[in-house]
């Protein structure tokens, strides 16, 4: 039996393989034997460990030296340690999406080393001594009855694993069911976790979907978010990311008693919902925010601002906002003025233009425009960078403008002078109409956090121009 090194510093070392880290373990012994933290959530996850939320911990007792177990690649994030014995630990990597596909690992480990294993990167092991006993944290439940496509397997003895067993594999003691697993090249290739996109036939979400073709897209037909049905309505495990795009927007009928319900219910009790499915299954959770989270007294917004909506949709939008932010993976991506595939601003005042008619628009209220696939490309730029978690504002950039000064625009497109439009103040255009909902004179967004994680969002004259160009 081999001698355990006592007192070593808790340490990490990562591998050749994305995500694959083994660390040393202080075990303090004397002639009673030996005692360590096996895992320790506060000290590893300071030191990098993913807080990965174990479910179940099982043991494998290994009688033999030579019993050989593998490699089997499964659903789940795996914590693997020893209570005794000694083993040569080894690892290829599974995953579709891996920047390290198909690369395999070694480690001759004792009780004085653990290592991380990431959902997808097959696992096996050596028993080098009788009586080890081989242990291993999960964040999933076995299931007798997976998913096809959730669980790969290879075979241990095939030689592109480039794997040195101790004792070859034709001499240890192996299963059958382990002897017959396909060959690297014949195994299953383990793919990406499921992102799921709520608001899927919306502006933004068509425009989402252009970015995650293999992405689950729903409707309220398809998924009520609002009922708490949801919380059990799909194997959450499987799932890596959600994104939501589904808002009620009605502004102004939020002010009415039927509105103001709905746009509680869409805008705050279902991202409530996400926000749970989010936290207990570690998904990352992205949720739409707005402007009309602000009163528009200040005239550059900045991430870190308190709330102070003028009307019930910002209210409910400021209640989402606070319910997304106990998701621990969150993104909260604050926008504004956003246009995309179907009716919008843009497309409404070429309509207009088209028809010879000379419209009032608001000239008083300042911020500036969203296209609907910049805003789509800065969601997927966050979560594909792994930008630190947290709120970021995102509209297109350029110089601030009124809607009077985007409508302008638009008849000079479409062949009109810019005269044609005429701005008026908020209170000239709502005059002697009832149940308008009050709305923020400044809504310009600071860039500076979003640009910093390296996205550079397009002027929006540029987009708008391409926009109607386009369309």
């Amino acid at each position: 039996m081999s001698e355990i090194l006592f007192s070593k510093e808790l340490q990490a070392h990562e591998t050749p393989i994305e995500g694959l880290v083994w660390y040393d373990l202080p075990v303090m012994g004397d002639s009673r034997g030996w005692f360590k933290e096996n895992w320790q959530h506060e000290k590893m996850t300071a030191l990098g460990l993913p807080d990965f939320g174990p479910v179940q911990n099982n043991i494998s007792f290994n009688a033999k030296k030579g019993v050989t177990r593998g490699l089997h690649a499964e659903p789940w994030d795996k914590y693997v340690s020893l209570g005794a014995g000694r083993i040569l630990g080894a690892w290829r990597d599974m995953r579709q999406d891996s920047a390290s596909f198909g690369q395999t690992f070694t480690l001759e480990m004792d009780p004085s080393h653990a290592i991380f294993v990431p959902r997808g990167v097959a696992n096996g092991f050596q028993a080098l001594e009788d009586d080890t006993i081989y242990m291993y944290l999960v964040n999933d439940h076995w299931s007798a009855n997976p998913p096809e496509g959730v669980y790969s397997f290879v075979n241990l003895a095939d030689p592109t694993n480039n794997i040195d067993w101790p004792i070859p594999i034709d001499q240890a003691e192996v299963s059958e069911k382990d002897r017959n697993h396909p060959m690297f090249d014949q195994a299953v290739v383990i793919k990406p976790k499921k992102v799921l996109i709520t608001g899927a036939n919306g502006q933004l979400g068509r425009a989402l979907a252009e970015l995650y073709p293999d992405a689950e897209l729903v409707g309220r037909e398809e998924l009520d978010i609002v009922n708490e049905s949801i919380l059990t309505a799909r194997r959450w495990r499987d799932y890596g990311a959600i994104i939501n795009a589904a808002a009620y927007t009605n502004v102004d009928g939020a002010e009415t008693p039927e509105g103001r319900v709905t746009a509680w219910e869409a805008n705050a009790k279902a991202i409530r919902n996400l926000a749970r499915i989010a936290t207990e299954y570690h998904l990352r959770l992205v949720h739409v925010s707005s402007d009309y989270v602000f009163d528009g007294t200040k005239d550059l917004h900045t991430e870190g601002e308190p709330f102070s909506p003028l009307n019930v949709y910002g209210q409910s939008k400021a209640a989402g906002d606070i319910a997304a932010s106990t998701a621990p993976q969150h993104y909260i991506v604050r926008t504004s003025w956003v246009m995309g595939d179907g009716k919008n601003f843009a497309s409404i005042m070429r309509g207009l233009a088209e028809r010879d008619i000379k419209p009032t628009v608001v000239g008083d209220q300042i911020g500036r425009p969203t296209f609907a696939d910049t805003l789509a490309r800065g969601i997927k730029h966050l979560v594909d960078s792994k930008a630190p978690f947290g709120t970021y504002n995102l509209t297109n950039d350029g110089e601030r403008a009124s809607w009077a000064d985007i409508a302008k625009i638009v008849y000079e497109h479409s062949g009109k002078p810019a005269s044609d439009v005429t701005p008026v103040t908020t209170e000239e255009y709502y005059r002697g109409k009832d149940g308008i909902a009050p709305r923020p004179p400044q809504s310009t967004l600071d860039l500076s956090k979003i640009k910093a994680t390296g996205f550079m969002p397009p002027d929006w004259r540029e987009k708008l121009d391409e926009y109607l160009k386009e369309n």
